[in-house]
């Protein structure tokens, strides 16, 4: 019963496609120059963030905040996997 409707999918949000969404759960690999631009950026565990755009550069929505991030950020974040907005 309390399994219903719950996943617990992890993924660097590198690996999702446009559409797909996440609730940050944690940070990979990253040094403390990443982690400070993902904090400026308000990036941090249990933020959703739903990918726009892979190409040229990852758009994403993070809750009302539209960011645009690079590879290295994109791969830094790791995510739990939830129902897609489209």
């Amino acid at each position: 019963m309390w399994n219903q409707g719950f996943t617990v999918c992890l993924s660097p949000l590198e690996l999702l496609k446009p559409g797909e969404q996440g609730i940050v759960t944690r940070f990979r690999d990253a040094d403390e120059k990443v982690l400070n631009k993902l904090n400026q950026m308000g990036i941090c565990p249990g933020v959703t963030i739903t990918v726009e755009q892979r190409l040229p550069t990852f758009l994403v929505k993070a809750d009302r905040h539209w960011l645009e991030i690079d590879r290295v950020l994109a791969r830094s974040i790791c995510v739990r996997l939830t129902d897609s907005l489209l």
